[in-house]
């Protein structure tokens, strides 16, 4: 009887640990905001160059989360954890696949203080447009933000 219960203890921490392994596919939106706080870290103490090069080099980018970097007005990116080939575009004018203007949104909702914008983008995993929503928050002369697929 001693061996028995010895086993389903055994057993039983293995697949709690195999559990507690495992993570979500998707990021949170508290991972994202954590994101956010964290490359406003890196710029205040680094600064902007170092900051830009390590978003754009994926440094901070965990499974489906990415920060990006614009310009405060919007128009041009200066860092994308996704797709380098975002950077240096001024992209004031793209929709999404709902026509509205996210890259406005976005701008705007950092000036106003931060917060949340909803809107659908390509998951650079899956390569499905997705519901997503990002969090931005103004840093210096930009806005650095994460989004969440829904």
């Amino acid at each position: 009887m001693l061996r028995i219960l010895a086993l389903f203890m055994v057993l039983l921490a293995g697949s709690a640990g195999a559990v507690a392994a495992a993570e979500p596919a998707h990021g949170t939106r508290d991972q994202a905001v954590a994101m956010v706080k964290r490359v406003e870290a890196m710029f205040d103490k680094e600064g902007a160059a170092a900051t830009f090069k390590a978003v754009t080099a994926r440094t901070f980018n965990d499974r489906d989360l990415y920060p990006f970097v614009y310009k405060l007005d919007g128009t041009d990116c200066v860092a994308h954890g996704a797709n380098s080939a975002m950077v240096g575009k001024n992209l004031i004018d793209l929709k999404d696949q709902d026509g509205k203007f996210l890259i406005r949104e976005l701008s705007e909702t950092a000036k106003k203080g931060g917060g949340w914008v909803d809107y659908k983008w390509p998951n650079p995993i899956t390569k499905l447009i997705e519901a997503k929503s990002s969090y931005v928050e103004r840093m210096g002369d930009f806005f650095v933000g994460v989004g969440v697929y829904r």
